[in-house]
């Protein structure tokens, strides 16, 4: 799967009931939250000597590209390079 490809597959899953600013608030908020619990996972490591949970850290990687596809679709970005075809409107 290209990153074209995962931008595609992830806007099918993008709330249809948010207006632009809405989704670009809700996927930058989640961006911060998953990027959190990544960080909670490390720091519990580091800290407390506990186990990382590889399978844990993938699935907040995973949220987070979506996050972050979901806030490069809002400007029009491609994840695979390309530039926007407008300037953000809200």
């Amino acid at each position: 799967m290209t990153f074209d490809d995962y931008q595609t597959a992830a806007a099918r899953t993008i709330n249809p009931s948010l207006n632009p600013d809405d989704r670009l608030l809700d996927a930058a908020s989640g961006l911060a939250e998953e990027a959190g619990e990544l960080l909670a996972h490390v720091r519990k490591h580091r800290f407390q000597q506990k186990p990382i949970d590889a399978a844990e850290v993938m699935l907040e990687l995973g949220d987070a590209l979506w996050c972050l596809t979901t806030i490069a679709s809002s400007f029009g970005f491609s994840l695979s390079g390309r530039w926007p075809h407008g300037t953000w409107r809200s």
